[in-house]
């Protein structure tokens, strides 16, 4: 017989149930806020407290607690880390081959405004990366050419910190989208509408950080001088995200809407520059960048991201999906498949399946795959020194791998207990001002976890219930969680230590932290709004 799921297991209080549910929260909370542990420590210490909650307290069998925990880590294998070890095997394909300095330099060569080039580098460049690599290396690699090329660490850490808020949402080929579609039970259809539903918040967002970037760096007066580079890539990049979240799904958005970007910037200033140039006073008298790269160099580096983008359309082709689905493989859960039940709508107890969806052929991870096998080729790399990137990129991923299935465990094992459910049902006493506190989930599950995809996983389950129990959209709130989680971010320790690392600034993390986080609360307020005037005043945005 399914074993029935509950609630509210104590007492039938909702309060109480609640309260005893967080504490796989509060122990994620504690370990790295507090005690400092390494995500991946902390991730299976809240695990393994999820399990003795869902057993001791809501009296699951441990047995179907075990395998829902296994259950979770296997889609945190495959598609979620299946899809970030590609796009950072692409990206370091690339690194090996010399391709993607001539990017870099060819990008920060473009002009001598320092401006623009924080236009370029920190937004621009930085929303690529995020969008093929992620996990630390936009502000990385954004903030370490800045300093290269003059800026303040600080400045250059700040402004990366901010610029990066923009792509976090579709970042890694939309993982955390993907994440959080897989974590809450949506299928293809849902993952679409979700992708749209976070393509109509977060490019408003986008249309005004290169403004708000530029005003951080020089004030508003002296950005004003460069309006026309503000909004050719502010307007083309909200744009871009916006048609390519709504229409063609999850994984493009960051780097459609960052090559657009770019090329509008290039295509303005063949016709217009500032009135006044700007640059460091320190720098009077020294020549401006340039780098050695011919047309057909630049044009050569970027064969590999032309063959990502190219795949990755072709794999969202209807016809290519259907045909490539038929090698997809559902396998049922031994021992868990049907073996929980939920109440349903007439009080009946309805079993819920566990399946594991196995679409090796067709899913994106596989088109990001085969893009890096072919820019081995493009960028000359021998085939030793690709196995050695292979080699080295999978033992560097280990312990990112260990968390991301440790925390996509957790998740399962709290939805399938029904402790994601008791905290939903919680949350639903914020009533008509849930849309409002929506986004904050998501920035703090950001700041403690430094994760978009992370986040989402944790409190998606509790986005989803408290929107069907409030009678709003489950697809609103679970975006929601996305978008203002993007905001956390800049704050999160690791993202913080990441800068500092990169501009060399170590140590020095609560000045920058004193920086962002004015900037974090400014920017997370904006959602709100949008979300909030999204549920009552403008829910023709959501889809249907």
């Amino acid at each position: 017989m399914p074993w029935i799921q509950a609630n509210t297991p104590l007492s039938g209080s909702v309060g109480l149930s609640a309260s005893v549910a967080a504490i796989p929260l509060l122990v994620i909370f504690l370990c790295l806020a507090v005690f400092r542990q390494k995500a991946r420590n902390a991730a299976v210490l809240a695990l393994a407290s999820a399990l003795l909650v869902a057993v001791v307290a809501w009296g699951m069998p441990a047995r179907l607690a075990v395998l829902a925990a296994a259950q979770g880590a296997a889609f945190g294998l495959f598609p979620v880390f299946f899809i970030v070890l590609s796009s950072l095997l692409l990206y370091r394909v690339t690194v090996k081959g010399g391709q993607f300095e001539v990017i870099r330099a060819s990008i920060a060569g473009i002009t001598p405004d320092r401006r623009i080039q924080a236009l370029l580098i920190a937004f621009c460049f930085g929303a690529f990366i995020e969008g093929a690599a992620g996990f630390g290396a936009p502000v990385a690699i954004a903030g370490a050419t800045l300093v290269g090329l003059g800026f303040a660490p600080v400045e250059a850490a700040g402004l990366c910190l901010v610029a990066n808020t923009a792509p976090v949402a579709f970042g890694t080929i939309g993982i955390p989208i993907v994440a959080m579609a897989g974590a809450t039970g949506m299928n293809d259809a849902g993952l679409l509408k979700l992708s749209a539903m976070v393509g109509r918040q977060l490019p408003f967002v986008s249309l005004v950080v290169p403004l708000y970037m530029v005003v951080i760096m020089v004030g508003f007066r002296r950005a004003m001088e460069i309006l026309p580079a503000i909004a050719a890539c502010g307007v083309t990049f909200a744009a871009v995200q916006f048609a390519t979240a709504n229409f063609l799904g999850p994984y493009l958005p960051d780097l459609l809407a960052s090559l657009g970007a770019m090329g509008a910037l290039l295509l303005l200033l063949r016709f217009w520059q500032p009135p006044l140039l700007h640059r460091f006073s320190h720098e009077e008298g020294v020549p401006p960048e340039t780098h050695p790269y011919s047309r057909a160099q630049v044009i050569r580096a970027w064969v590999p991201y032309i063959l990502l983008t190219a795949l990755v359309l072709l794999w969202g082709q209807p016809w290519v999906k259907a045909n490539l689905s038929r090698a997809t493989v559902m396998i049922p859960v031994p021992g868990l498949d049907g073996m929980i039940a939920k109440a349903g709508a007439a009080g009946a107890a309805v079993p819920v399946a566990a399946r594991f969806k196995f679409d090796y052929l067709a899913s994106g991870g596989s088109a990001v795959l085969i893009a890096a096998a072919l820019s081995v080729l493009a960028c000359g790399v021998g085939a030793r020194d690709a196995l050695g990137v292979l080699r080295d990129t999978l033992r560097d991923m280990a312990s990112p791998a260990a968390t991301i299935a440790s925390i996509l465990a957790l998740a399962y094992v709290m939805n399938a207990s029904g402790m994601t459910g008791c905290l939903g049902l919680f949350a639903t006493r914020a009533g008509v001002l849930f849309p409002l506190i929506s986004p904050v989930l998501g920035w703090v599950g950001v700041f403690l976890t430094g994760s978009d995809t992370s986040s989402n996983v944790l409190f998606g389950g509790l986005q989803k219930t408290a929107a069907e129990k409030l009678g709003l959209s489950p697809l609103l709130t679970t975006a929601a969680n996305t978008s203002g989680g993007v905001m956390g971010k800049m704050i999160s320790p690791q993202s913080l230590a990441v800068a500092c690392a990169a501009t060399g600034m170590v140590g020095k993390e609560g000045g920058l932290f004193r920086f962002a986080i004015r900037h974090s609360l400014a920017l997370l307020a904006v959602v709100c709004v949008i979300v909030f005037l999204q549920a009552y005043c403008l829910p023709w945005m959501i889809p249907s």
